[in-house]
Formats: structure tokens, C-alpha cells, sequence
């Protein structure tokens, strides 16, 4: 059996986890990333224990990610990963990161290209570890979202979230 195998099948199999969509647009009811993200996250056996729709200011954002690290073990952020001038999510977490995942933006940005051609290079799509807790940031759009929850972070969050806790 590989190290790999090993971790997999010593991982959670349900993990905690956090939703946290930037928008100056959407509200809960309008939010369909953020359901998907729910959707994907629970058919898949996790569990969803905080969720909020923030404002795309750097505060509101950084006030939301520590708020969801008090209960979650996994956030994932949705929005302002763009070029935009009001996309603040990577400029507002990627300093209080302790580490980063260089490797999930890359193959989301790969899986990206494949689908929707050079845009894919304009998503800030990234990972890191902030107080402990893992947290994904990808852009807003439900196909960014479907693609970055079935594509890389369901198959690998329990196995994430089980070598952090070692």
C-alpha cells in the first residue's frame, strides 16, 4: 500500500466546513455558488456549520474567514479572485495565510484552461492554511465553483484536512 493510500484511507470522512461568498451583488437567496458549494460539500458527507455572504471588502472578508476558523476545519471562499478592483478575497487573506498550497491554484487554473480557454489565467484561484484550517478561494461563477469542489477539493478534503491534523 502507497503512503498516499495509507493517509486516504486513515483521513475523515466527514470534515467541517465553511462557506463564505464576497459579492456585492448577491444575497443568500440569490447566492447559487454558494448553494452549489453546499451541495457538493454535503452529498459528498461533509458537513456545513457556518456560512455568510460578505461584501467584497478586504475586512468583511478576513472578519469572516476567522469567524467560520472557530468551528471549520475547511473554508472555501467564493469570489473577488479576479481582476477586478472591488476582487479583494486573495489580497486580503494571501498575507495572513501560514502557508499556501501554490499547487491547487495551478491545477485549478490547468482544469480551467481546458474548459474555458487563456481567461483561465485571470483567476487568483488559491489555497492556504489559516489558523490551522484549510481554505480554498475560488472565483464565483457556479461552473468555477462545480469544477474547483468536484475536480480537486472533494477527493483530496478529508486526506487534506487528516495530514494537517498529524
Amino acid at each position: 500500500m502507497s503512503v498516499h493510500q495509507d493517509h486516504k484511507d486513515h483521513a475523515p470522512s466527514s470534515v467541517k466546513c465553511g462557506i463564505i461568498t464576497s459579492s456585492d451583488s448577491r444575497t443568500e437567496a440569490t447566492d447559487d455558488s454558494g448553494k452549489l458549494i453546499r451541495e457538493l460539500l454535503l452529498k459528498a458527507g461533509h458537513k456545513v456549520l457556518f456560512y455568510a455572504v460578505v461584501k467584497d471588502e478586504a475586512k468583511a472578508i478576513a472578519d469572516a474567514v476567522e469567524q467560520a476558523s472557530w468551528t471549520c476545519d475547511a473554508i472555501i471562499t467564493n469570489g473577488g479572485t479576479g481582476l477586478g478592483i472591488r476582487d479583494v478575497t486573495i489580497t486580503a487573506l494571501l498575507p495572513v495565510f501560514e502557508k499556501t498550497l501554490p499547487g491547487f491554484g495551478e491545477l485549478f487554473r490547468a482544469l480551467s484552461f481546458k474548459e474555458i480557454g487563456s481567461a483561465a489565467m485571470m483567476s487568483g484561484a488559491i489555497a492556504g492554511v489559516y489558523h490551522g484550517r484549510l481554505v480554498f478561494c475560488v472565483p464565483g461563477s457556479p461552473d468555477a465553483c462545480r469544477l474547483a469542489l468536484e475536480k480537486l477539493i472533494v477527493p483530496e478534503l478529508g486526506h487534506a484536512v487528516g495530514v494537517m491534523g498529524r
